[in-house]
């Protein structure tokens, strides 16, 4: 069955590198707990807020092994009052046997922040 895996992490500064890093790091955690392959991965919807402007965060997931053939989306995060700066969030939907119950969201940096209830 399809299921959304969520996540997000916090980018120290805007610069190329430093984003397509921190894309890197959310996707392979997010691979990782769920124990999800990318050819597992339908599409990845990533979302930046409007201070991150250096780069796409997916050039830089484009460099996992892998990632070639998987669709990915680049968008630019709803501008909110307050809300948390320089941040890369991603929507996954992955092709997997766990229920939903058992997906694990990963929120990184200070984007753990984010969602108190996952924290620990």
């Amino acid at each position: 069955s399809m299921r959304g895996i969520r996540g997000a992490i916090t980018v120290g500064r805007n610069d190329k590198e430093a984003i397509w890093q921190a894309a890197q790091e959310l996707m392979t955690e997010i691979l990782h707990t769920n124990n999800v392959a990318p050819a597992d991965i339908g599409a990845a919807i990533f979302s930046v807020t409007e201070d991150l402007t250096a780069a796409f965060p997916t050039a830089g997931v484009r460099r996992i092994a892998g990632f070639d053939l998987v669709p990915l989306f680049d968008a630019r995060q709803c501008a909110i009052d307050d809300s948390l700066p320089r941040c890369i969030r991603v929507l996954l939907l992955v092709n997997t046997d766990a229920a939903q119950s058992d997906i694990h969201h990963v929120y990184l940096r200070e984007a753990a922040h984010l969602r108190p209830d996952l924290e620990g």
